[in-house]
């Protein structure tokens, strides 16, 4: 069996665990700040915070904004449910609009979907491709779309248009003229869930990017205040001889990420650059294979601008509909290797459907989500295992190809 995305665990990995359930210490700590510090380094920001999930980093900087109800979020409807529903979570309204041809959100279609009423807009870079970051930049800073932005709450007033989160879930690693990602938006969130391409089993990095007045340091403190309930001090702190009293400023959630966590990330982090190169040559071998055939098309790794993290490798098929792709994964997953779909839009699932999202609304996202198979891309993966993917892809193809040729 070849897994579709199993974690990179060696012995380094193991040391570092271990170490931390040796220390005494097992939530949040000396481990969870080196691994903030590691990750501030890779992307070349200083204020990086940590926390138990994407998901839970999402909620909490949409509150610390001040979504009230009503208010609107834009956001891709080709991306994992998670975006949405932290908009839902935070008390907003996920609008969501189409893509481009490389799965990343459609700028034209922000900028018509912008009201009085948005918030936030919240892009996405699928597979740890970079989105336009400086196209988007651009339009929330127009003069045009500032003079409609109407604020509800301090921090929206104070900064003065609409807030722009990236959903870097897929893009730790990836870069964007020359710098990691993080530079060219307010906010940026990693996941660090067990399938990424560094994980802490469970986790997320939030980088805070605030321009000016706001101060970024003081924020980061004001920001690892609320997710431990807004308590002054945390249980590391509190733990050092008679530092015991503490108090709570506000509402807060209970989302830090503990030490034990981040260990299985701090040994992973510290090896990123030769994991990184190995998930390039296996995209790029795929690409060189599938480049051959007129069926397939290859999915973006690099432009002037950009460079993928190589998270995933979406692979797309010409002229077949959902049930072909369907049936070619059923044939691969008969072959022993696990193949994935990168994913099903937003208004495909029932809890949007239920809410009045309609997929005629985001034709590109349906056309790229029928052709999509995702194909095993991680740096423990074999190169017999990449060549034996590449021919049980191409052959499964024919076979339903041929298939459907006989019964037309």
């Amino acid at each position: 069996m070849i897994p579709f995305s199993p974690p990179y665990i060696n012995d380094n990995v193991i040391k570092e665990v271990v170490d931390s359930l040796k220390s005494g210490w097992i939530t949040t700590g000396p481990k969870v700040k080196e691994l903030e510090h590691e990750i501030g380094k890779l992307v070349g920001l200083p204020n990086v915070l940590c926390v138990n999930s994407w998901t839970s980093g999402a909620i909490m900087m949409l509150r610390w904004l001040g979504l009230e109800k009503g208010d609107e979020v834009i956001i891709p409807s080709y991306t994992y449910s998670a975006t949405a529903l932290a908009v839902i979570h935070a008390g907003g309204v996920p609008v969501m609009v189409d893509v481009h041809d490389d799965f990343n959100i459609n700028i034209d279609a922000i900028q018509n979907a912008i009201t009085p009423r948005t918030k936030a807009v919240m892009s996405v870079d699928f597979a740890g491709y970079p989105c336009d970051y400086s196209a988007i930049k651009q339009l929330l800073s127009s003069e045009k779309v500032i003079s409609h932005f109407k604020p509800t709450s301090e921090i929206q007033k104070k900064l003065g248009r609409i807030l722009f989160i990236s959903d870097a879930a897929h893009s730790l690693g990836a870069v964007y003229k020359n710098k990691g990602i993080g530079h060219f938006c307010d906010i940026s969130i990693f996941s660090l869930h067990a399938v990424k391409n560094i994980t802490t089993a469970e986790g997320g990095a939030i980088i805070i990017n605030m321009p000016e007045p706001f101060n970024n340091e003081d924020l980061y403190g004001e920001l690892r205040s609320m997710t431990l309930n807004c308590q002054t001090k945390d249980a590391f702190s509190k733990s050092q001889g008679g530092n015991w009293k503490y108090d709570i400023t506000g509402l807060g959630m209970k989302i830090n990420m503990a030490d034990v966590n981040a260990a299985i990330g701090l040994a992973q982090i510290k090896e990123y650059p030769e994991l990184l190169k190995r998930r390039k040559s296996i995209f790029q071998k795929y690409n060189t294979e599938f480049k051959k055939l007129d069926w397939a098309i290859e999915p973006p790794m690099s432009s002037n601008n950009k460079e993928s993290s190589y998270h995933l490798y979406p692979l797309r098929i010409k002229n077949i509909n959902e049930s072909q792709r369907d049936d070619i994964i059923s044939l691969i997953s008969a072959q022993q290797i696990a193949v994935n779909v990168h994913f099903i839009p937003l208004p495909l699932l029932s809890y949007f459907k239920g809410l009045g999202y309609l997929i005629k609304d985001h034709p590109k996202a349906y056309d790229n989500y029928v052709s999509e198979i995702s194909l095993p891309i991680y740096p423990q993966l074999l190169d017999e295992s990449i060549d034996l993917i590449i021919k049980t892809t191409i052959d499964c193809y024919e076979q339903v190809i041929s298939t459907v040729s006989k019964t037309v």
